[in-house]
């Protein structure tokens, strides 16, 4: 798996120390997803869709090429919208086309729904594009009838479950065209509670057969002014979404590191920079600096696959949940968190279960975290439940002393994450096997 270990979205670990970059160039959607509300000149959501500017293929490659000298851990530039990239061809295109003759030494990636994809696949193989994630919901157009409001196809629309039928045909087709070129093809499906949570399974197993090697499974946002929150849907709870992960991971590999990110997203997965923020740093690294630190995290990277993996000693297992921005380290308070990464120890080895996002319970004061509780971190605590231990950088009295009512330990460090879940996982087992009576 050589071709995606510096991939932060295709491989769990390569997101600690590496980055990647989307630019925003393709404006214009041939489907309409009810769970789906593009914005355009946004920086209050993160989310798909939604992006501060639309760049042309001249300014996105000019970002990039800036970009890449300030954050030498870039390796990977994808278009992912806001619209879907195939339906705006030229600019894609030429995007890539820039890209690949200007700096060869970053992977290209490519995120679209499928509609388009076996028309362009010569293309796609032809530019270098050696990652490509399709967005299938389902593989039964009844289903997808739900999900999919409309779709616009070869100068014609069409609505619900014969929308659905044609866009799933294409996008196996797709999927099955692309892998035949080498290309390593992810599938992304949002979990929609009441619709296709059952049905995932299928989608995994259709994906499989088509070639895909990956499936990243995730929860279902509610975008402001979509179809799905006028008809009061909720996201599912995190329980629902970790099962799901579960039995598709039985037939083939799961992303469980997903951030669901922005269409303009810069940065390490977790740590994104918005607008021009990333430009103004006086750091700039040469081309043969930027290589020696990507080898050197390469280094890095290597160390902390052996230390992690899935142990199978049968020991007892624990739920740790992890406040981080990236880098591989804890380096949040718990009132600044917006999200934790949910890891799994047996007090050998360890691995990532998902993440979970949540409202930040404060901004941080001195005072944050010594008043009464309120339904924020009521949920927070709730939606930490099968933790036995929380890690972050600082925590007030009271959400310190909520957690632990509810039998979860907080710890204060700013360690690295690896070694504190090796660490707290050994300890966690010992005690959990009945050693200390």
């Amino acid at each position: 798996m050589a071709d995606v270990q510096r991939h932060p979205c295709y491989d769990e670990l390569a997101h600690e120390v590496f980055a990647r970059m989307h630019v925003a160039v393709a404006p214009k959607c041939n489907i309409n997803c009810n769970y789906c509300n593009i914005k355009y000149d946004c920086v209050s959501e993160s989310r798909p869709g939604v992006v501060s500017r639309v760049l042309s293929p001249e300014e996105a490659y000019r970002k990039v090429q800036l970009t890449a000298e300030v954050l030498p851990q870039l390796t990977v530039v994808g278009i992912a919208g806001p619209g879907d990239p195939l339906a705006n061809p030229v600019q894609t295109l030429e995007t890539f086309r820039l890209l690949s003759k200007g700096m060869p030494d970053v992977q290209l990636c490519l995120s679209t729904n499928g509609l388009k994809l076996p028309d362009y696949v010569e293309e796609i193989a032809g530019y270098g594009i050696r990652h490509v994630t399709v967005t299938m919901n389902a593989v039964d157009p009844g289903i997808g009838g739900q999900i999919y409001h409309s779709i616009f196809y070869r100068g014609k629309a069409y609505r619900g479950a014969a929308a659905a039928d044609i866009l799933i045909s294409r996008q196996l087709e797709g999927i099955r065209l692309t892998a035949a070129q080498g290309i390593k093809v992810k599938v992304n499906s949002v979990l929609i509670p009441g619709v296709n949570d059952r049905h995932l399974l299928e989608v995994t197993r259709a994906a499989k057969k088509a070639g895909a090697f990956s499936h990243n499974i995730m929860p279902l946002i509610i975008s402001p002014g979509s179809r799905f929150e006028q008809d009061g849907r909720v996201p599912p709870d995190p329980r629902l979404t970790l099962q799901v992960q579960e039995d598709s991971a039985d037939l083939m590999p799961v992303m469980r590191h997903c951030r669901q990110c922005r269409a303009d997203a810069v940065g390490l997965l977790g740590e994104d920079r918005i607008g021009e923020e990333i430009l103004t740093k006086q750091t700039v690294y040469s081309p043969q600096e930027r290589e020696l630190e990507l080898v050197r995290l390469d280094s890095k990277l290597q160390s902390r696959r052996e230390r992690r993996g899935r142990s199978s000693s049968g020991g007892v297992v624990t739920r740790i949940a992890v406040a981080t921005r990236g880098g591989g380290k804890v380096n949040v308070h718990f009132g600044h968190a917006r999200e934790f990464l949910i890891y799994e120890v047996d007090g050998e080895a360890s691995r990532l279960l998902g993440v979970r996002k949540i409202q930040a319970y404060c901004n941080g004061t001195a005072a944050c975290g010594e008043s009464e509780p309120d339904t924020i971190l009521k949920e927070t605590v709730d939606l930490l439940g099968d933790c036995s231990m929380l890690f972050c950088s600082g925590i007030g009295a009271l959400p310190r002393e909520t957690l632990r009512k509810a039998e979860i330990i907080a710890v204060v460090t700013k360690e690295e994450i690896d070694t504190l879940l090796l660490k707290y996982g050994r300890l966690l087992s010992y005690f959990s096997s009945g050693a200390v009576h």
